[in-house]
């Protein structure tokens, strides 16, 4: 097919079923901010986007460049304290340079591809403005502003030679070497997105140029785009380039308050667009609600740090990372990162409920992955090679939660289905427990234990099905706390 630069036309693209199949994709937060690798390790970003908090005690590190020139800001007095009033975010970029240069981007590929990783997506311009890649259009404002290394380039040969799908991530709506001043709170986040035909044009000449080089499976753009974005235009030319992509719900246009603007953000007006923005982050048709409408094209869904709590019509991906924050934080105690059981509890509960997670790594200035990253991906990956069959490839059952009782404890169950077959992931259930799955509606029969084969009479009791597990788990399924069974047929879905 091909697309026209209509609204129309790029909203009849289908998603691709390799997406729909993969489940499970690695996002990179790597740049210049892993350099001062800092950001304020009190409060999650679901509290700052809630406004419990002060937007500048946000926990990711990717924002320096902002909170730096923030005064009274908590990165603010730690860039005093360690690098001194005087010195600049530019001075980070030669030191990134040259710890890149150890960095060896097949030694990451091959780690993904061990995690079990399906797809990467790695930053190519974030907030910071720096570029990533070898771009043809750099930056007007701050030439320096772009990485010695092709990062992007090199990460995209060998991510495909290693079998998985690449992808871009690209921030359009801020770029902090446009705006006219830091961004403060939550207001600032629309006031300070860059409406000139100058910032229009440099960004869209970016994304031609990310489809022509790169052709990325998975076009993703954060925050939002300037309110004269030709959005129609730029996925007409991806779609008809990379028919098998797909772009995310982030492109919205953001227009800011035009000639208003001046007025509107100052007090008392201030403080009432605050409340309002505040408000709509969590109500309905905010980005937590998976029935919003959303302005703009999109093939998925990206909620942030959070999961849908129920089976989604549209297909989704929720994003986070495994501390707090997404970029490399040297400040971040390791007892904020998720267990592998949670790690894999919030893959297996994602899935269940028609989503992809893209799991964030975040790599030191020398491509260093922390081994506390590298062990929980190896985690997810082994885990996944004993039960991946009851996640790549499936589709949600007619629910996606249930429980069991495990000799009187009631334990967690999700739900997916393949080829006909019904499958059950159970959170916390061990070696040769006997086990009750509340209101099934499967036949007695063989039940087959994921990762060894291993053979299991089911026996109906009413509307449960009473088993009982062996005593040779999988060493992966017994590490995670996880452990998933085929139970047969399965009823239809969604």
């Amino acid at each position: 097919m091909t697309y026209q630069p209509t609204g129309e036309s790029v909203s009849s693209h289908p998603l691709p079923g390799w997406y729909d199949d993969a489940k499970f994709g690695i996002f990179i937060h790597w740049g210049v901010f892993s350099v001062p690798a800092w950001a304020p390790t009190t409060h999650s970003i679901i509290d700052v986007g809630m406004g419990r908090t002060a937007m500048w005690n946000m926990p990711y590190a990717e924002f320096y460049a902002n909170w730096m020139r923030v005064p009274g800001s908590p990165t603010w007095r730690h860039h005093r304290d360690t690098y001194g009033a005087d010195r600049s975010y530019d001075s980070f970029i030669p030191e990134f340079d040259a710890a890149s240069k150890a960095w060896e981007p097949a030694e990451w590929t091959a780690l993904f591809r061990q995690a079990g990783a399906r797809y990467v997506v790695p930053v190519s311009k974030h907030h910071d403005g720096v570029l990533l890649w070898h771009a043809r259009r750099t930056n007007p404002r701050k030439p320096n502003h772009i990485a010695a290394r092709d990062i992007i380039g090199e990460l995209a040969a060998a991510t495909r030679a290693d079998g998985m799908r690449f992808g871009v991530y690209y921030s359009g709506a801020f770029d902090w070497t446009f705006a006219p001043h830091p961004m403060r709170d939550m207001l600032d986040s629309i006031t300070t997105v860059p409406q000139s035909q100058e910032y229009v044009d440099y960004i869209t000449d970016h994304f031609h140029e990310l489809i022509e080089r790169f052709a990325p499976d998975v076009l993703w753009n954060d925050i939002g785009t300037p309110g004269r974005t030709d959005l129609p235009a730029l996925f007409a030319k991806y779609y008809n380039a990379v028919p098998e992509g797909v772009v995310d719900d982030r492109y919205r246009r953001i227009s800011g308050f035009g000639p208003l603007s001046p007025l509107l953000t100052r007090w008392p007006f201030r403080a009432y667009l605050l409340r309002k923005l505040t408000s709509a982050l969590g109500g309905k048709g905010g980005p937590l609600d998976p029935n919003a409408k959303v302005d703009v094209h999109a093939d998925f869904l990206t909620p942030e740090y959070t999961v849908y709590p129920d089976i989604a019509a549209r297909k989704w991906e929720t994003t986070r990372g495994m501390g707090l924050g997404f970029g490399y934080n040297r400040a971040e105690p390791t007892d904020h990162y998720l267990t592998l059981p949670e790690l894999v509890h919030l893959l297996v509960d994602t899935v269940s409920k028609n989503g992809n997670m893209l799991l964030n790594v975040g790599p030191m200035a020398d491509g260093t992955i922390p081994d506390i990253q590298r062990d929980r991906l190896l985690g997810v990956g082994a885990w996944l090679e004993a039960n991946g069959e009851a996640i790549y490839g499936t589709r949600p059952w007619t629910r996606a939660e249930g429980t069991a009782d495990a000799g009187g404890t009631d334990i967690q169950v999700r739900f997916t289905r393949r080829d006909g077959s019904l499958y059950a992931t159970l959170f916390g259930a061990s070696a040769g427990q006997q086990l009750l799955l509340r209101d099934l509606d499967v036949p007695d029969g063989e039940v087959t234990l994921l990762g060894g084969g291993t053979p299991l009479q089911a026996t109906r009791r009413g509307p449960d099905l009473e088993l009982t597990l062996p005593t040779d788990v999988p060493p992966a399924s017994r590490a995670a706390g996880a452990v998933s069974l085929r139970l047969g047929p399965a009823a239809s879905s969604l």
